[in-house]
């Protein structure tokens, strides 16, 4: 499958630069080029690409703005690419697949164009499945409930990956090394094995990113990786602790004793 893709930036030494160390990838189809952001969003909505190499900094319409102008439609993948490094935490808002600096160090676009690979198959897979779906819908409605329950299970559709913006840096986590999360209001407390960061989001929106199968809510404020526990500890009014890998101990309301007793043996 080729990967249809877009590359806007004002200056034509930088398009011609993109353009030769994108040649080593097969996959990467080049469609068409554009100067100006006004350009891109024309492009974007007619040609729609699957990915579009994006300039921060243009005349008029910049980076963001372009980002901006597509979102009735359903956007492509966004790589920035800029010379300002102070962009990049707006670039990770913006949920682009990644941010290259000027000049691009070809490894670090190798492993951008293996994100996007990931992203547009599992994009692809979520299409077929909901394809699938609709078509046992109107044949065989019982067969599409049961493939409806087994689609609600799939680890695929979680999030492998969570960008972090924390004290003005960006931190890339790594799901599986999230031991658990605290609610404190809009914001959620990350905890690792040996770091703590502080995400703006909610709980609800969070726990939709984790699998569930994995993560598992503890207390109406904890969400607690249910692969880092290794000990529980009962306590009183039914409670309990859940003792994780790093020694820190997380108590268990009643409410959610049952719930974790499925998943910890």
């Amino acid at each position: 499958m080729s990967i249809r893709t877009l590359l806007v930036d004002d200056e034509k030494l930088a398009i011609e630069g993109l353009r030769l160390r994108l040649e080593p990838f097969e996959d990467v189809e080049i469609i068409d080029t554009c100067a100006n952001g006004r350009e891109a969003i024309r492009k974007i909505k007619t040609l729609k690409p699957d990915l579009v190499f994006l300039d921060i900094q243009m005349p008029g319409f910049d980076g963001f703005s372009v980002v901006k102008g597509v979102m009735e439609i359903e956007p492509p993948l966004i790589v920035f690419v800029t010379a300002y490094q102070e962009h990049a935490i707006r670039a990770f808002d913006a949920n682009a697949v990644n941010y290259l600096m000027k000049p691009v160090d070809e490894d670090k676009l190798a492993d951008t164009v293996e994100r996007v690979r990931q992203r547009l198959a599992e994009k692809k897979s979520a299409d077929e499945a909901e394809k699938l779906k609709n078509v046992l819908t109107e044949v065989a409605p019982d067969a599409a409930e049961e493939f409806a329950e087994d689609d609600g299970e799939s680890s695929e559709r979680f999030e492998k990956l969570i960008n972090v913006k924390d004290r003005g840096q960006i931190f890339r986590v790594e799901v599986e090394s999230i031991e658990h999360i605290e609610a404190a209001g809009d914001y959620m407390c990350i905890y690792t094995g040996d770091n703590s960061l502080i995400l703006r989001e909610t709980m609800k929106d969070l726990e939709r990113r984790l699998d569930p199968r994995k993560f598992q809510r503890v207390h109406r404020s904890t969400i607690v990786n249910l692969d880092q526990v290794r000990q529980v500890k009962p306590h009183t009014n039914g409670e309990c602790f859940l003792v994780l890998d790093s020694g820190a101990e997380v108590k268990v309301s009643r409410s959610y004793r049952d719930v974790v007793a499925r998943f910890v043996h």
